[in-house]
């Protein structure tokens, strides 16, 4: 059961349910934001942050959600690896493609640019420190420095939410191998939940 309340979607603030409009008919799709509608006035200022940062991203839907999904598994948060996005499934994202992040550096179908990506992810989430001039060398080979930015940015809150996320331990919804607690999960494999993740 979760550590806090998650507010039944008839509950959300107004504002809130008028922001959401039609994600609010698959309570699954709505992670955290089922407990963060606790504080409507953080809800509003987190979604217009994402919002923004979507609507001025430079880098492929595809990128971003392989680097969101690997990370929900160093973070081990359930509800993030349930999740698929609308943008990341238009933009190639299949389970198959999932499936890659087991071992991404040996997968053939990534791009180098995605490795290099992956490769700063993992580091991030796991050993920041170590995320070195060699990762950065590698990253400017793929990437802009404003890209670079944005890709950091991007990895900072799925790191940082989703490590929220999984603290509060939101599962009640979601499949069933996703609430099974007794040893670690991966986005790889059945039972994905195919929502617009905010």
């Amino acid at each position: 059961m979760a550590r806090l309340r998650a507010v039944p979607t008839d509950e959300f603030d107004p504002a809130l349910r008028a922001t959401l409009g039609p994600a609010l008919d698959d309570p699954q799709g709505l992670g955290l934001l089922r407990v963060l509608a606790l504080r409507p006035d953080v809800t509003s200022a987190f979604l217009t942050f994402r919002s923004a940062l979507a609507a001025t991203s430079t880098l492929p839907p595809r990128l971003v959600e392989l680097v969101r999904l690997r990370i929900a598994f160093h973070n081990q948060c359930r509800s993030c690896m349930a999740l698929r996005t609308a943008s990341g499934a238009e933009d190639g994202v299949t389970e198959g493609l999932v499936c890659s992040l087991e071992k991404p550096q040996e997968a053939p179908d990534l791009t180098a640019a995605e490795k290099a990506a992956l490769r700063y992810a993992d580091l991030f989430a796991t050993d920041h420190l170590a995320a070195d001039d060699a990762v950065f060398d590698l990253l400017r080979e793929h990437f802009t420095e404003p890209e670079i930015v944005e890709l950091g940015v991007q990895i900072a809150v799925f790191v940082g939410f989703g490590r929220l996320s999984a603290t509060w331990d939101l599962v009640d919804d979601l499949p069933e191998r996703f609430r099974d607690r007794s040893g670690a999960v991966t986005p790889w494999g059945a039972d994905a939940v195919v929502a617009d993740h905010r």
